[in-house]
């Protein structure tokens, strides 16, 4: 029996040794494939485009569309910048799309990581096929090299804003938009009621593209060494072959992909090594600086009343009141956090929802916790209304923003229904109960009412921005009248307080914190995005802070465009109060 027990614990430590062994080799070689070579080039791939964040829903991890998030293109650029092992970058453009600020937030990141004295390049297979190609472009001009795919084009051929006008569609339909606006400059109405541009909007229109032009222009002639006013006249030529934009400089080279980098390992030699972004933040990790917290609110997308929510498989997003208003309140509450950056992407949308998140604002700074907004690349009307009280406001020089302004009214449906066959009888007690009926038309007196309503709307709007932005209420109105500005032309008039991004943003946070810029402090995100695990086992919520914070996943926020608009006009009620901004496509 003896001898059975030695031969049980034999092979017990015999497997224990090979458990260790096997163990002590995994982690090995996973420690192997972690590291980061001492020659490393850095790898970025545009060609799916930017956002803002990824949402950390269920179904979203499973079903993204593998772009980049900003801040992780401009963290990660500023950590390798001081990484010795990361010699240089190469990003693959791709052809967007891209939005002008979001852009001019990359380039500035790329021009800081050259000024590290490594080297950047970019390649493209081509800068436009049938398309415009000026954003990609835009962006492949921050880097010292540019190469293109000899087959390739250069879709240079000036800045174009388009806006779509529905209202021949809802005569057709027989649908009458009842929908006024404050005041003249709030283009968000026009789509509904004109077939054209009206002046002031065809006027604000042409302001705003000359704005980015001239920003487009200096930028890209400074980096490519050409006289601003030549490469203006240059322009009106385009587009160009990749063999014309080599003759004139426009790009660096007309090379593919395998030449571009066998040349790269030529210059930086044979033990070069190639990693991806997304890999270089796993191994690099995420650092966790003590001290001071500066806490990070995103707010993208259309603003709701209620909680965000995120369509899985568009990965758009809605920015919900409650879900935004409960970050700010944890942010407060949370004893470590300093001051606050509250990143805004967002076309506008309620007007309560808006004022629910002002109100937030306005508790953080009571608080003595610094607010910073960085605008991304659109933070106009509800989103301006969320942003015009911060301690300081940064946008990007092609920032849309402003629109200060409010639209409300509502669709008359009763033409299609009968078009249709459909009738309705309905009874009411009052008169008025047939106010938000989009099968009636407003009677003089519930029109005498949404007047009022846009007036009051418009003067609270107002009123707050020459508050908050330490204006005299004459010159508040005088620049409001629901007018859109770019960042830089916002700077000029005091809408915005500086030029920049992420890093500017940061960097004033802790300048307002009392910390050096070279502090190193602790991001943290506001709302807590849960874990793969809670979102299947968590708890449920304690309080209604808990409740709205999170993000919802939601399919039915999926756009259909055209047709989306008209299904949503036969019930709605829904332009009521709305601070939104009607944001032109801008190539």
């Amino acid at each position: 029996m003896g001898w059975f027990i030695y031969l049980l614990a034999l092979i017990g430590a015999i497997s224990l040794i090979a458990l260790i062994i096997v163990a002590t080799i995994g982690f090995s070689t996973a420690r192997a494939r972690n590291r980061i070579s001492g020659n490393t080039i850095l790898e970025i791939d545009f060609g799916n485009g930017l956002v803002e964040t990824n949402p950390a829903g269920f179904i979203n991890r499973f079903a993204g569309k593998g772009q980049l998030q900003i801040r992780d293109v401009v963290s990660s650029l500023e950590f390798a910048a001081k990484d010795r092992r990361i010699k240089g970058v190469i990003a693959h453009i791709g052809g967007g799309p891209f939005s002008y600020a979001d852009v001019q937030e990359i380039r500035n990141s790329v021009i800081r990581f050259k000024d590290s004295g490594k080297p950047a390049f970019a390649f493209a297979e081509t800068f436009g096929e049938g398309t415009q190609g000026n954003t990609a472009y835009y962006m492949a001009t921050a880097f010292d090299s540019i190469f293109i795919q000899p087959s390739g084009e250069l879709a240079l051929t000036g800045i174009l804003s388009q806006s779509q006008f529905l209202k021949g569609t809802l005569d057709k339909l027989d649908v009458g938009p009842e929908i006024d606006a404050r005041e003249e400059y709030k283009a968000a109405r026009n789509q509904f009621t004109e077939t054209k541009y009206t002046a002031a909007h065809r006027e604000m229109a042409q302001s705003i593209i000359n704005s980015v032009r001239e920003v487009f222009l200096s930028d890209i002639a400074e980096a490519r060494g050409i006289d601003t006013a030549a490469f203006s006249k240059l322009i009106a030529d385009g587009p160009f072959s990749a063999e014309d934009a080599l003759k004139l400089n426009l790009v660096d080279a007309l090379q593919y992909r395998d030449q571009v980098y066998n040349r790269i390992k030529e210059s930086a030699g044979k033990k070069t090594r190639f990693l991806n972004l997304a890999n270089y933040i796993k191994r690099i990790g995420i650092p966790r600086a003590s001290g001071k917290t500066i806490a990070l609110i995103y707010g993208n997308g259309t603003i709701t009343q209620g909680r965000s929510r995120v369509n899985p498989l568009t990965g758009e997003t809605v920015m919900g009141a409650q879900t935004i208003a409960a970050a700010f309140r944890a942010a407060i509450k949370d004893k470590n956090v300093g001051a606050i950056v509250f990143r805004v992407n967002s076309p506008g949308g309620s007007y309560i929802g808006s004022d629910m998140i002002w109100r937030e604002t306005v508790r953080a700074k009571e608080a003595g916790k610094p607010l910073i907004v960085s605008m991304g690349s659109v933070a106009g009307s509800g989103g301006y209304f969320v942003s015009m009280s911060a301690d300081k406001i940064i946008a990007q020089p092609s920032t849309i923003t402003g629109s200060i302004g409010v639209v409300s009214g509502k669709f008359v449906t009763s033409g299609l229904y009968n078009k249709l066959g459909v009738t309705f009888d309905r009874v009411f007690t009052d008169l008025n109960a047939t106010t938000y009926l989009s099968e009636t038309s407003y009677t003089q007196e519930q029109w005498n009412y949404l007047q009022k309503t846009l007036d009051r709307t418009y003067k609270d709007f107002v009123t707050k921005v020459a508050s908050g932005r330490n204006l005299t209420l004459e010159n508040a109105y005088k620049i409001a009248k629901g007018r859109v500005y770019t960042g830089k032309v916002a700077l000029a008039i005091g809408l915005v307080d500086t030029l920049g991004g992420f890093p500017e943003a940061f960097a004033l946070a802790k300048k307002m914190i009392g910390l050096r810029e070279d502090k190193p402090v602790r991001i943290k995100r506001f709302p807590k995005q849960k874990t793969f695990w809670e979102q299947i086992f968590g708890k449920p919520p304690e309080n209604s802070d808990d409740a709205e914070i999170y993000t919802d996943e939601n399919m039915s926020i999926i756009d259909n465009g055209l047709l989306n608009r008209i299904l949503e006009g036969l019930e709605m009620p829904a332009l009521q109060n709305r601070l939104l901004l009607d944001t032109p496509i801008i190539r």
